[in-house]
């Protein structure tokens, strides 16, 4: 019986993650996870659903995990190391927002001097970085996988305009589906 339970809810799940995406064609988008840069949040080969409706009316927010197309400079930065294209993009997690001084030191992030919480990470960043003023228009992100993600402490802030979407569903694997806590 309890395998029967598990599989009706697993089959009611998918038919709602798949309904969202036929009630408001465009508006939501599926990804996968390729890397190990969000762990613990997301693992390789997760599947993520983003809202492309997010940023259209509100600004990207502190904790938001966001799929986005590089910025230019990341792109130069990985010519050479990986294909980039119109196709190519990206999760983390915004950190820093505009006007802010971000600065990674003594094992955590500082937002203008004040220690971040961070109840996501499984390990605290071993690197020092910044301090860094967050431009106009742009925002700082980070992966959860604090030392082994390529983030904006290798490639800086990101335009806002490269901003797809926020992540809001986790659609595979089954028995971590549900809603993104951010």
């Amino acid at each position: 019986m309890q395998i029967l339970q598990v599989r009706c809810r697993s089959l009611l799940l998918l038919a709602l993650a798949g309904s969202l995406s036929a009630c408001s064609p465009g508006r939501y988008r599926a990804y996968y996870i390729p890397s190990e840069s969000m762990l613990p949040t997301f693992a390789v080969n997760d599947r993520i659903l983003t809202d492309r409706n997010s940023y259209q009316t509100a600004l990207p927010q502190r904790g938001d995990i966001v799929v986005f197309r590089p910025s230019q400079q990341l792109s130069e930065m990985l010519q050479g190391a990986m294909p980039v294209n119109h196709k190519t993009v990206f999760v983390k997690r915004v950190i820093g927002l505009p006007g802010e001084v971000i600065e990674v030191k003594q094992g955590k992030v500082y937002i203008n001097q004040q220690p971040l919480l961070e109840p996501y990470l499984s390990e605290a960043p071993t690197y020092a970085w910044g301090p860094v003023t967050v431009p106009s228009q742009t925002v700082i992100l980070l992966g959860d996988n604090r030392n082994n993600a390529f983030d904006s402490h290798y490639w800086g802030a990101l335009p806002q305009q490269n901003l797809l979407g926020r992540v809001i569903w986790r659609y595979w694997p089954l028995n971590r589906f549900g809603s993104v806590q951010q």
